[in-house]
C-alpha cells in the first residue's frame, strides 16, 4: 500500500485498483479510518478526534492532489508524495 504522506504520526496511503467511492486509508497508532475524498466522511473505522481533525484540514488543503492520485492508484501507476500538514 503506497504512503503519500505522513505527518505528526499519521500515515496517509492509498491502495492500488481500491473501490469506490473516492478515498484515502489514514493510520495513527492502532487504529485507521477510511476517508471519503469528497467530504471527508469516516466510512470505516475510527481516528481519535484530534487526529481527525488534522487529517481533514490536510485533506481541505489537498483536495486536487488526492483527487489525481486516487486516479492514478485506480490505474496502477506510481503515487507521488503529498506534502505533510505544517
Amino acid at each position: 500500500m503506497p504512503e503519500v504522506c505522513r505527518f505528526y504520526g499519521i500515515l496517509i496511503r492509498f491502495y492500488y485498483r481500491d473501490h469506490p467511492p473516492p478515498h484515502f486509508h489514514t493510520i495513527y497508532g492502532e487504529h485507521e479510518a477510511l476517508i471519503e475524498i469528497e467530504t471527508g466522511v469516516i466510512y470505516r473505522g475510527t481516528l481519535p478526534k484530534t487526529a481527525f481533525e488534522l487529517v481533514n484540514k490536510w485533506r481541505l488543503l489537498h483536495l486536487q492532489e488526492l483527487r489525481a492520485e486516487w486516479e492514478r492508484s485506480r490505474q496502477r501507476l506510481p503515487l507521488l508524495p503529498i506534502t505533510p500538514l505544517d
